[in-house]
């Protein structure tokens, strides 16, 4: 994927309108993953990178009616198949770049990512504004509804030693944004990987 946001723009613009059929059993996936946050009734919670929407229903599950639910993302068509979908009811959709998010600093508990930072132009950077967004000891949730191997197979590539979800090269990156990773899953059904905001 390019750095340039105009070609991530022109990526999911194209796929929006089919792009929950592609995946029609990822729900499960999801509600799992956004449990792995901890969220807790009346939580404040952003889906960075929201697409369509998928994880806002169980985010809103989750922190429930007194918590706020937001879902920011960079691509209009993905937030009008999100609303098409109903997902609007969940949360509040933000068109915004995770790069330059309009939120002020620690007003968040958690941020759910999902296929995420394979999009990141400069995933330090990125990842350092998603930390200033959440609260100290606030949380983070890098997920996939499948693993790196799987997905590579999918999309007909070999995983790269420099793949940014690897462990080895996720665990230092975000500590180098303000993250401390605290549990890493790379299965075929799944690949999540959860941090917990430094001080």
């Amino acid at each position: 994927m390019s750095n340039d946001h105009t070609d991530v723009q022109e990526f999911f613009t194209a796929r929006a309108v089919g792009w929950d059929s592609r995946f029609p059993d990822d729900g499960p996936a999801y509600a799992a993953a956004v449990t792995g946050l901890g969220l807790r009734a009346g939580d404040r919670v952003l889906d960075a990178g929201c697409g369509t929407g998928r994880a806002l229903p169980p985010l809103r599950s989750a922190v429930g009616p007194s918590g706020v639910v937001l879902g920011a993302d960079l691509t209009p068509a993905m937030l009008a198949a999100a609303t098409r979908a109903g997902r609007d009811r969940h949360g509040r959709l933000l068109l915004a770049d995770v790069a330059a998010l309009p939120l002020r600093a620690g007003g968040l508990d958690a941020v759910f990512a999902a296929g995420l930072i394979a999009h990141l132009p400069r995933p330090a950077d990125n990842l350092r504004e998603l930390a200033r967004v959440v609260r100290p000891r606030g949380t983070l949730a890098l997920f996939h509804p499948i693993g790196r191997a799987a997905l590579a197979a999918r999309q007909g590539r070999r995983i790269t030693p420099d793949d940014l979800r690897d462990e080895a090269n996720l665990a230092p990156l975000l500590s180098r944004s303000g993250w401390r990773m605290t549990s890493y899953v790379d299965e075929d059904a799944r690949f999540l990987a959860l941090a917990v905001r430094e001080d």
